[in-house]
C-alpha cells in the first residue's frame, strides 16, 4: 500500500469511528461503500423507475488527435473514461480503464497521445498521467501526494506545463514536464498564491501564467523559460482574467471584465495598450480558443444563461455568428492543429451532451456522437421557462422553471446552484426531468445574488457581509410561488451541492415554518469551521470570497450566519449527503449538522460515501443516491 493509500484508509477508519458517535440512538448500517442512517430501504420499483433516468449518458469533448480523430469523455460503467472517435457516429473505442474517473483529457500536438488527471476516492489530489493511444501504455509524470492540473503542450509537443498544489501550501508552483521522457520536471514559477498555465507563445519560449485570487481578481505574467525572467502584464491595474493566450507579436489575447461589468474578450499589446474587442456585447464572454495560425478566435457567450459560440477575425475585428444551433449552453470549443475545425460539446434542457465540429470556411455542422436516453422518449422531456421574479429591494431575480404538463398545483423543488459564484444554466438533468415526469414537481432553478452571468456588480452583491441576501433572495421566491395558482407553496422542498448545500441549510433556518423539508449535498454548515479545515491550498481563495475567520468582525458575522448555531431553528426534515475525502467541504460539515438535528430532535438522514469527495462520480454511489432522495422527496411531497 502506498502512502497517499496508507492515508485516505486511515483517514477513512478515523471517519468511521467519529460519525459512529454522532447519535448512538439512530440505526446505522454500511452498504459497501456507503454509511446510512435513517434512510429506509430502496423499493425495488423506485430503483426500476429511476434506472432510465440515471443511465443516461452524455459525451463531452475533449480535443482532436493528429489524424482528425477525436477524444471524449463518457462514462460506461462505473466511471467516466476517455474515448476515441474516429469518424462521425462511429463506434467509440475507450482508451482509459480506471476504477477512478478520469479528468478531461489534453491531446498531444502532434502524436497520437494525451495528458489525463486522475485521482483517489475523491481526494482531489490529481496526478498528471501520459498515455500512448496505440499501445495504452501511460505513466504518471507529477509527484503523488499532490494536486497538479492546467496542462498546456507547447506546440510541438515536447513539454507540458501544469501547477503543483501541495497539501497545506498556499503557493502553487509551475512545473515543466517532458513527456513521454522520463526527464525530472523543471519548477520555473513559485510565485505566491494559486498560480496555473494559460497558453505558450507559438516558439515555446514564453509561458503566460494567471494567478487567481477570486472571481473578481487575477493577475496575469509572462514568463521567458530561458532567463526565468516574470514580466506582470497590466501591473498598476486589478483586473479579473479568464486565461490568456500568447500571440507572436507578444500580445496577449484573453477574456476581462477591466473597465466593464461583463467580461469581454480584449487585446493587450507589449506596450500595454488595451483593444477591448467584443464593446457591443453585454453578456459575458466565457470562453476562448485561438486559431492556429492566430488569425481567428472562437469564443463563447453566455447569454442570460444560453451559451453560443462566434468568431472574430483578428485582423479587422469583424465577428461572425456560428453555427445554427438549439438553445442550449456551448461549451469547451477546441480548434483543430490544422485550423478551419473547431470541435465543442453542446448541452440543451432537453438533451444531454454531445460533441459537434463545425468548420469554420464552409459552414458545415457535424454531429459525432449521440447521447445513449436509457429508453426514455425525449418528447416527454420539459423545456424550462426563464423567468424574473422581484425580491425586496425591486430587483428582478432570473430563474429557470420546469413545470409538469399535468394540471397542479404542484409541489415544488427549489434547486440553488453552488460557487457561490456559480450560475444554473439551462444544461440537461436527467434528475429535473425524473422529478417533473414522476413525481409531478415543479423545479426552480434561480440564480440569486451573487450568481455570475450577470455582471460584477450583481456576482459581488453576496460578498462578506452581505452573505445573507442570497438567502433573502430564496425568501422572495417562495413569496413568488405563493402567487402562482398551478404551484403549490405548501409543499416546498430546498436542494442544493457545496455553497448550495449552505444556502439549504440557511434557507431551513430562516424560512422553515415555508418549507417542507431540505437536501443539503456537501454543505458548508459554519463558515468558521468550513475555513479552518478545508484543504490548506485552497483556504486563502475561500476567505477572498467568505471572508477572513480570524478578523473579529468577521468572526462575529459567521456566528451570526451560521447554521450549525441556529440549528435548532430547522424544524423540518432534512436529507445530508457527503463525501468522506471531500477536500473542500470536510465531512466535518456534515458531521455536525447531523448532530444539531440530533440534538435537536429533527428528523435527519444521512448518507456517506467513504470512496468519494465533493460529490458523487461513481455510478453505483449516485443510483443509490437518486433512490434515497426519490424516498426523501416522495415522504415530504407526497406520492
Amino acid at each position: 500500500m502506498n502512502i497517499t493509500t496508507s492515508a485516505i484508509a486511515l483517514a477513512a477508519l478515523s471517519l468511521l469511528a467519529s460519525v459512529s458517535q454522532v447519535a448512538d440512538a439512530q440505526e446505522r448500517r454500511t452498504e459497501g461503500n456507503l454509511v446510512i442512517e435513517g434512510v429506509p430501504e430502496i423499493p425495488a420499483e423506485t430503483e426500476e423507475t429511476l434506472r432510465r433516468y440515471v443511465n443516461v449518458r452524455g459525451h463531452s469533448f475533449d480535443g482532436f488527435l493528429p489524424d482528425g480523430s477525436l477524444l471524449i469523455a463518457t462514462r460506461f460503467g462505473e466511471t467516466a473514461q476517455i474515448h476515441r472517435v474516429t469518424q462521425p457516429m462511429g463506434a467509440r473505442r475507450q482508451l482509459t480503464f480506471y476504477d477512478e474517473p478520469v479528468a478531461s483529457a489534453i491531446p498531444h500536438p502532434q502524436r497520437a497521445a494525451f495528458v489525463f488527471g486522475k485521482d483517489t476516492g475523491g481526494d482531489e489530489f490529481y496526478r498528471g498521467y501520459y498515455q500512448d493511444v496505440d499501445s495504452g501504455a501511460a505513466f504518471p509524470f507529477t509527484p503523488e501526494g499532490a494536486r497538479s492540473g492546467g496542462f498546456i503542450f507547447t506546440d510541438d509537443g515536447d513539454r507540458v506545463a501544469y501547477f503543483v498544489a501541495e497539501d497545506g501550501n498556499p503557493d502553487w508552483r509551475i512545473d515543466i514536464a517532458a513527456p513521454p521522457t522520463k526527464m525530472a520536471p523543471q519548477t520555473i514559477y513559485a510565485g505566491a498564491g494559486a498560480n496555473y498555465p494559460t497558453d505558450f507563445s507559438a516558439d515555446g519560449q514564453t509561458l503566460a501564467v494567471q494567478r487567481y485570487y477570486s472571481a473578481s481578481h487575477s493577475d496575469l505574467y509572462l514568463i521567458d523559460i530561458a532567463s526565468g525572467v516574470v514580466t506582470e502584464v497590466l501591473p498598476d491595474e486589478e483586473n479579473a482574467y479568464m486565461g490568456g493566450e500568447v500571440l507572436r507579436d507578444g500580445s496577449v489575447l484573453t477574456v476581462s471584465d477591466r473597465g466593464a461589468d461583463f467580461a469581454n474578450l480584449v487585446r493587450i499589446s507589449p506596450d500595454g495598450s488595451v483593444t477591448d474587442l467584443t464593446p457591443g456585447i453585454d453578456w459575458n464572454v466565457d470562453g476562448l480558443a485561438l486559431s492556429p495560425d492566430e488569425t481567428r478566435a472562437v469564443f463563447t457567450v453566455n447569454e442570460d444563461g444560453f451559451g453560443t459560440l462566434k468568431i472574430i477575425d483578428l485582423a479587422s475585428g469583424a465577428i461572425s455568428e456560428g453555427p445554427d444551433l438549439p438553445a442550449g449552453i456551448v461549451y469547451g470549443p477546441i480548434w483543430h492543429p490544422a485550423g478551419r475545425l473547431v470541435g465543442f460539446t453542446l448541452t440543451a434542457a432537453t438533451s444531454p451532451a454531445d460533441v459537434y465540429s463545425y468548420d469554420t470556411e464552409n459552414g458545415d455542422l457535424t454531429r459525432w456522437t449521440e447521447a445513449e436516453l436509457g429508453g426514455l422518449n425525449t418528447s416527454g422531456f420539459v423545456e424550462p421557462e426563464l423567468i424574473r421574479y422581484p425580491n425586496d429591494e425591486g430587483m428582478e431575480i432570473p430563474a429557470f422553471v420546469y413545470k409538469p404538463e399535468t394540471e397542479g398545483p404542484h409541489p415544488v423543488i427549489i434547486s440553488i446552484h453552488g460557487g457561490p459564484e456559480g450560475q444554473s444554466r439551462p444544461s440537461f438533468s436527467s434528475t429535473y426531468q425524473y422529478w417533473v415526469k414522476e413525481l409531478g414537481a415543479a423545479v426552480i432553478r434561480p440564480n440569486v445574488r451573487g450568481s455570475d452571468g450577470y455582471g460584477e456588480e450583481y456576482r459581488s452583491m453576496d460578498n462578506a457581509l452581505n452573505r445573507k441576501k442570497s438567502v433573502e433572495d430564496i425568501g422572495a421566491l417562495l413569496d413568488w410561488i405563493e402567487t402562482q395558482p398551478d404551484l403549490d407553496s405548501e409543499k416546498v422542498i430546498v436542494y442544493g451541492g457545496s455553497y448550495g448545500g449552505y444556502m439549504v441549510l440557511a434557507s431551513m433556518v430562516d424560512y422553515s415554518d415555508r418549507l417542507a423539508g431540505g437536501i443539503d449535498i456537501v454543505g458548508i454548515s459554519d463558515f468558521r469551521t468550513f475555513l479552518e479545515n478545508t484543504k490548506g491550498y485552497r483556504r486563502d481563495l475561500r476567505r477572498a470570497e467568505y471572508g477572513d475567520e480570524r478578523d473579529p468582525e468577521i468572526a462575529a458575522f459567521f456566528e451570526e450566519i451560521s447554521p450549525l448555531r441556529n440549528a435548532d431553528r430547522i424544524t423540518k426534515p432534512l436529507f445530508i449527503i457527503q463525501g468522506a475525502n471531500d477536500p473542500r467541504v470536510p465531512a466535518s460539515e456534515a458531521e455536525q449538522i447531523l448532530e444539531a438535528m440530533r440534538e435537536s430532535g429533527t428528523e435527519a438522514w444521512y448518507l456517506l460515501a467513504m470512496d468519494e469527495g465533493h460529490g458523487f462520480r461513481k455510478q453505483s454511489n449516485r443510483e443509490y443516491q437518486r433512490a434515497a432522495e426519490t424516498l426523501f422527496l416522495q415522504q415530504l411531497l407526497g406520492e
